[in-house]
């Protein structure tokens, strides 16, 4: 307990350093305040913001949007990444394909999107899935490799079926691997309904962004920025905590 302690007090400095610069670089005018708001005046807009609903409704329309892309990105990255892992057949077939994809930047997926899908609900859903598959999809394949062949021997030695063999072995030796990519998924998928939503969208976090920005209304800009930070950061504990739970053999847990 007192070294978790030390270690939050020692993860908390550079934090803390940010907004005594933050406080500092605001209190002597060195930027101007339309640029860089006071650090009260944001704390002011957020708690504002929070308490007439604004910032949560934003959240609220951003992560159901999240919760559709990423759980399609996570049945179909998973499922992919096993089949691709268990079948050098199936992986020579798709590599090719989805690393010529991949390498195309995440944005420059957007304005196709929205030319196929609209600027409804559902291209917001296709870029988060985009976002999200590739870090899942390879990080599941990673996981799956990387299985003991000597377990995989054991297991074919004991003729077990390819499900048990899968469930038995290949599973458990790559969940850790998946979660490291359902945690990657989680975070770039989060960037990406931000950045959808301050290109096409009428609601969400990062269409408050663009349209505060527009009005310089920079606390809210600001007070924005600190709320995807916090939720961020929260769903990344929440799958974190859960990862836990689910693998406690893994010795290399974060």
């Amino acid at each position: 307990m007192r070294n978790k302690l030390l270690w939050l007090g020692f993860s908390l400095i550079l934090p803390v350093l940010i907004i005594l610069l933050w406080v500092y670089v605001t209190h002597n005018s060195i930027l101007p305040e339309l640029l860089l708001p006071r650090p009260g005046k944001v704390m002011e807009m957020f708690w504002k913001q929070i308490t007439v609903g604004t910032l949560k409704n934003d959240i609220r329309v951003s992560l159901i949007r999240i919760l559709k892309g990423y759980a399609l990105a996570a049945v179909v990255g998973i499922s992919l990444g096993v089949i691709m892992g268990m079948s050098r057949i199936a992986e020579r077939f798709f590599t090719l394909t989805f690393t010529s994809i991949r390498q195309i930047p995440m944005m420059a997926w957007v304005p196709l999107l929205i030319m196929w899908f609209g600027i409804g609900e559902e291209s917001k859903v296709a870029v988060i899935f985009m976002a999200a598959y590739f870090p899942i999809l390879i990080n599941t394949l990673s996981g799956i490799r990387r299985t003991d062949p000597k377990l995989i021997e054991v297991g074919r030695m004991y003729n077990l079926s390819k499900m048990k063999l899968f469930t038995k072995i290949y599973l458990p030796s790559a969940l850790p691997n998946i979660f490291v990519g359902l945690k990657l998924g989680l975070g770039i998928s989060w960037m990406a309904v931000v950045g959808a939503e301050m290109i096409a969208a009428s609601s969400g976090i990062g269409f408050r962004l663009n349209d505060a920005r527009a009005l310089m209304q920079f606390p809210i800009v600001f007070s924005g920025m600190l709320a995807i930070a916090i939720t961020g950061v929260l769903m990344d504990w929440i799958l974190t905590f859960i990862s836990r739970v689910v693998t406690p053999w893994d010795k290399n847990k974060s």
